[in-house]
C-alpha cells in the first residue's frame, strides 16, 4: 500500500522543471552571474543585482530551449 501512494505522489516534470533544475545546477557548480572575485585591481567591476537577475534570466532561458529540443538521433536507441 506504501508502494502506492509513493508512485501516486511521482510525477513527470514539466520542461520549465527540468530547466529549472538544470539552470540551478550550472549556476552553483559554476558561480555564473556573481561576478569575479579577484583581490587587487581587475578590468571590470563587480555585477550589480540587477545585472546578476539578468544573467541568470538568460541562463534559465537558454536551458528551456536546451530541454525543448528533441534528441538529434531522432530514435530510441
Amino acid at each position: 500500500m506504501q508502494d502506492q501512494n509513493e508512485a501516486a505522489g511521482l510525477r513527470p516534470k514539466s520542461g520549465d522543471e527540468i530547466a529549472l533544475e538544470l539552470m540551478k545546477f550550472i549556476a552553483t557548480t559554476t558561480g555564473y552571474a556573481k561576478g569575479a572575485q579577484a583581490v587587487g585591481f581587475s578590468g571590470k567591476p563587480p555585477r550589480t543585482p540587477e545585472e546578476q537577475a539578468e544573467a541568470l534570466l538568460e541562463l534559465f532561458e537558454k536551458c528551456r530551449q536546451a530541454v525543448a529540443r528533441k534528441p538529434a538521433g531522432g530514435g530510441a536507441a
